[in-house]
């Protein structure tokens, strides 16, 4: 009888063990203070004290990427999807007043491919020094059967703190205005119809974007989520930030209520924000009315933030590096919270 091994059932447990060898410098290039150990364990372990924190309070989210990754692996790009997965955790994190500290990975896939997956790790890490927090660990799962040869599955846990008081939204009111922060893109979000208009508009990923001289489409579509984490920690730090809102999927309209009180409308004006031109291409490619752009992308602004004094907090972000936006203003409204955006018509195009 054929003597039958993991292996022969599709799984590589020495391929497995080679990328962990392989990521072992990358996660150690993210340590920060207050992380104890490193990367093999079977936990790890973090001393908020020795991290600076006095009170803490421990704040935990957790995200993927979604069919962004399809485009991925259709275009072979695989080397800023981990900072997509990153800023989709760290950017839900620090609006509620969070340092990230710790982040943990979940990749799995049909066939390891070690180059691919360190590529797909050595993003993740990048995205963790640009939030300033730590890779401390994560899990490879080979699972034949469930995804094809070359597919692959990501999620990531981010754990971050923040000091007993501190923590956000807290005491949004009638005429503080909302600031805008400028996305790079359609960031993580709506993939499954951007896929679906680039197939209407018989594309492909090779062509030149139509929106964007010099790059191609699948390029300029992988452009990777823009991470927030710096800025607005200094903007909080600063006694600055009211509440933030990170535009993820439901984009203003869905995501901005969360973080405003009931009684209080978030009135915008769409024509005081530069969109980019890749929305207004998805728009007119897909007739994707002005409604459902707003529902479904961020159509420019990555983070909508509510202050007091504008002025300071626009200098501020700004010094950060920051495109700022003066996208509206917070008013009284009756029931449960809402956002109003006025559209011209033929916006966003």
């Amino acid at each position: 009888m054929h003597s039958m091994t993991y292996r022969s059932a599709g799984v590589d447990i020495d391929a497995g063990d080679a990328l962990v060898e392989r990521i072992k410098p990358l996660a150690r290039a993210t340590a920060r203070a207050g992380v104890l150990g490193g990367i093999g364990g079977f936990g790890a372990l973090f001393d908020p004290r020795a991290g600076g924190f006095s009170d803490p309070i421990l704040v935990a989210t957790t995200d993927g990427v979604g069919t962004k990754l399809r485009l991925a692996v259709d275009t072979a790009r695989h080397a800023t999807v981990g900072i997509d997965l990153v800023a989709m955790c760290v950017n839900d994190l620090v609006v509620q007043g969070a340092e990230p500290l710790l982040f943990l990975d979940y990749f799995a896939t049909g066939k390891l491919d070690v180059t691919q997956a360190a590529t797909v790790i050595a993003g993740i890490a990048e995205g963790c020094r640009l939030a300033g927090c730590a890779l401390v660990g994560g899990e490879t799962a080979e699972m034949p059967g469930m995804y094809a040869a070359d597919d692959y599955d990501l999620a990531g846990f981010a754990v971050g703190a923040a000091e007993r008081g501190t923590l956000l939204p807290r005491d949004v009111a009638p005429g503080d205005a909302v600031l805008g922060l400028a996305s790079s893109g359609v960031h993580s979000n709506g993939f499954s119809l951007v896929r679906q208009v680039v197939a209407a508009s018989g594309l492909g990923w090779d062509a030149a974007a139509p929106f964007e001289p010099g790059r191609t489409l699948g390029e300029a579509l992988m452009t990777p989520t823009r991470i927030y984490v710096r800025p607005l920690l200094a903007l909080h730090r600063a006694g600055l930030l009211k509440a933030a809102a990170h535009i993820t999927g439901g984009g203003l309209p869905g995501n901005l209520p969360r973080v405003l009180p009931e009684h209080t409308a978030a009135v915008l004006d769409a024509t005081r924000w530069a969109v980019p031109p890749v929305f207004g291409w998805l728009a007119q490619t897909g007739g994707v009315a002005a409604d459902e752009m707003l529902r479904v992308f961020n159509c420019g602004i990555g983070m909508a933030l509510v202050v007091t004094d504008a002025a300071a907090a626009r200098a501020l972000l700004e010094a950060e590096g920051e495109t700022v936006f003066d996208i509206g203003r917070i008013e009284a409204g009756a029931g449960a919270a809402e956002v109003r955006i006025a559209t011209p018509e033929g916006w966003p195009a």
